[in-house]
């Protein structure tokens, strides 16, 4: 009789488990975009729930959860534009943000636009396909908003959020 290890080791080498890693060939689950320099409206937004299960293990990108699926796949036709990919959480809940570039190579930040919210900025962004997750800190899912922007958010919000805050109380 057979034993059935070396079968499943094959099948494992040849068909990878989902949980090794992400995905950027897989279908983005909040569907495609395509982008060009002077897109309007600027920003581009997407409410959608990050998080996933899968802690990612791309170099310094290595914290968080994402799901294996990539949430959007930008196609970008930037003319050298510089390109903002942030995200705003809801609750205060603690986002992340890995994005694929089209050279390959992965970029991902946690903090970088406040407290809990992730900002990315890709200068001279080559054009391409951009493939995008929204993470957690924690194993937890919740919702958020994607933007994307050829505009520095933290420069062109700041008086907003002020304001914001103001109307709150």
């Amino acid at each position: 009789m057979r034993k059935p290890s070396l079968f499943i080791a094959l099948v494992y080498i040849v068909f990878p488990l989902s949980a090794a890693g992400q995905s950027i060939s897989a279908d983005a689950a909040y569907g495609d975009i395509a982008l060009s320099a002077g897109f309007t409206p600027d920003p581009w937004a997407k409410h959608l729930t990050a998080g996933g299960s899968i802690s990612p293990d791309h170099g310094s990108c290595s914290y968080g959860y994402v799901a294996n699926a990539p949430d959007i796949e930008l196609t970008w036709e930037g003319g050298g534009s510089t390109l903002y990919i942030y995200v705003m959480s809801k609750g205060g809940a603690d986002a992340t943000l890995l994005v694929n570039t089209p050279d390959g190579s992965w970029s991902c930040d946690d903090d970088g636009f406040g407290d809990t919210d992730p900002i990315i900025q890709i200068a001279k962004a080559p054009s391409g396909v951009y493939d995008i997750w929204v993470g957690t800190y924690s194993s937890s899912t919740f919702g958020a908003t994607l933007f994307v922007s050829e505009l520095d958010p933290r420069n062109a919000l700041g008086s907003f959020f002020e304001d914001a805050e103001v109307i709150r109380r």
